[in-house]
């Protein structure tokens, strides 16, 4: 006895995340595995994973290596990163400072 059983079958097409950028798509199967070339960033998987109308319609192909997601992606950007929330909080003191001064000014 022979069974035939027919898989559920759809067209789609691949590409990269780079040609991804500037789309929405409205349900993406992303492949976040470490490829056999190369390497991934948390900055290509930002790309992948943003392209979709939300999380519910994101499905992932495969595991992948956590530490692409709890890593700092670069030693100089966490510099910046530091450097820009010093001054913005550089920023903020002056500008309480002033806000200070100038009620302090009107008060008779």
């Amino acid at each position: 006895t022979v069974t035939r059983r027919q898989l559920p079958l759809t067209t789609s097409y691949a590409f990269t995340d780079y040609r991804s950028q500037g789309q929405t798509i409205s349900t993406v199967l992303i492949d976040i595995g470490t490829p056999p070339t190369g390497q991934l960033t948390p900055f290509n998987i930002y790309v992948a994973l943003s392209r979709s109308c939300g999380r519910d319609t994101i499905r992932l192909l495969r595991d992948f290596d956590e530490r692409l997601l709890t890593s700092h992606p670069s030693e100089y950007l966490r510099v910046e990163d530091a450097r820009l929330a010093r001054m913005d909080e550089e920023t903020l003191r002056k500008w309480e400072e002033k806000k200070r001064l100038m009620n302090n000014s009107h008060v008779l």
